[in-house]
């Protein structure tokens, strides 16, 4: 599905990623984890296009991403939450959410966005109220909502638990798990919370410095007691 190869970026002399290689199984959850400088933002960002890498390939089933604008990323089948939550404050939820499908000509939006309606009541109860009524853990609803509305393929996830109530992220972590489930999408989990992490992913990248340390089953990754006292901190 996604293919990294000797992916390498860099800020201007900083190499925040280093001859990075893996990849994530289509149908899966891949965690990407590591401290705070590991590279994992740095990943997605390249992955979307939005930073270009010095060195190395990255395709999605064969569709080269470094090379792809940005713009184009989703008609590949690519969407990126960023961290921080980005909704536009002064537009209705629906508003919103219509955002995610404008590069959409299918009939479909409609029922696509009754979905996300369906996958998280709240915001279907504040359909017609401005985003800034929300709270963290509602805007974090509407973003990951209002990039299912492009229909993705590759979901990738900047530190979705930041800031939000465990309740709140068990919530939403047990949706992304419900999502790859039933349709089959495949998510890039960039997560500081390793351990919440990992109880929901299929495999994990770990990152150091921008290198990487390894890349195995989730399971795998939580029983070694060796790596998670070294990079994950539990």
């Amino acid at each position: 599905m996604l293919d990294v190869h000797a992916l390498t970026t860099s800020y201007g002399p900083v190499t925040a990623l280093d001859n990075v290689t893996f990849c994530a199984p289509r149908g899966k959850v891949t965690a990407v984890l590591g401290a705070n400088g590991a590279g994992k933002t740095t990943l997605l960002r390249t992955l979307s296009g939005l930073i270009r890498p010095s060195h190395g390939t990255a395709t999605l089933e064969g569709s080269d991403l470094v090379r792809t604008p940005t713009e184009k990323m989703s008609a590949l089948g690519l969407s990126h939450v960023p961290e921080g939550r980005g909704v536009i404050t002064e537009l209705t939820v629906e508003e919103n959410l219509r955002l995610g499908g404008l590069g959409r000509f299918d009939r479909s939006k409609a029922a696509d966005m009754e979905r996300v309606f369906t996958l998280f009541p709240v915001l279907g109860d504040r359909r017609n109220a401005t985003a800034h009524v929300l709270s963290g853990g509602e805007r974090q609803m509407l973003v990951i909502g209002r990039a299912l509305m492009a229909n993705p393929k590759l979901l990738l996830l900047d530190e979705p638990s930041l800031g939000l109530a465990p309740r709140i992220v068990a919530q939403i972590f047990e949706l992304l798990r419900s999502l790859v489930e039933s349709d089959g999408l495949t998510v890039l989990l960039v997560e500081q919370n390793a351990r919440s992490a990992l109880s929901i992913a299929d495999f994990g990248v770990v990152l150091n410095l921008g290198k990487l340390v390894v890349h195995d089953e989730a399971r795998v990754l939580a029983g070694d007691e060796k790596l998670r006292h070294a990079y994950l901190g539990f």
